[in-house]
């Protein structure tokens, strides 16, 4: 598969990214931990089928020592028994943050209340941040159909 538009060969497309991954930026220099981050960044980018994404951040997450079982089970994270109660909340937040049309009511106040009991404002922040960067580069990915397979952890570091 080949990519539709390279927009890191396009001048106008390439000042449209570099802003964008400046947001993904702030969020990885957030307070917001590591494992959490790539956890969500890769459950988010399942459920919208961004191949690219699902390797990128698989790889990440693997090369931050993160474990194959942990990567692996993520796609059926509520009947895994490896995460913590805190990385459940925010898996669930970001499940409910990207299927918000199938909800017909946005975040129910339960799972928002969830994730709030493990994690600060400022992280809270971080991680509506983080899924809602998710899921917009996972879209501009699948409209673009950038092709995965490719990625080096640190890539874009």
């Amino acid at each position: 598969m080949n990519a539709r538009l390279d927009v890191f060969a396009l001048p106008s497309a390439g000042k449209v990214i570099k802003q964008f991954m400046s947001l993904g930026r702030l969020v990885v220099d957030s307070p917001l931990p590591a494992t959490t981050r790539e956890l969500v960044s890769l459950r988010v980018s399942q459920i919208n089928g961004c191949a690219v994404c699902v390797d990128m951040h698989t790889k990440e997450a693997a090369a931050a020592g993160e474990t194959s079982v942990r990567i692996n089970l993520v796609a059926a994270w509520r009947e895994a028994t490896v995460y913590t109660e805190a990385e459940r909340a925010a898996l669930e937040l970001a499940e409910q943050g990207t299927r918000i049309a199938d909800g017909a009511g946005g975040v129910p106040d339960e799972v928002w209340e969830r994730a709030a009991k493990h994690y600060d404002e400022d992280q809270l922040v971080a991680l509506v941040t983080l899924i809602a960067f998710m899921n917009t580069a996972n879209r501009l990915n699948v409209i673009l159909q950038q092709p995965a397979g490719d990625y080096q952890p640190g890539q874009f570091n």
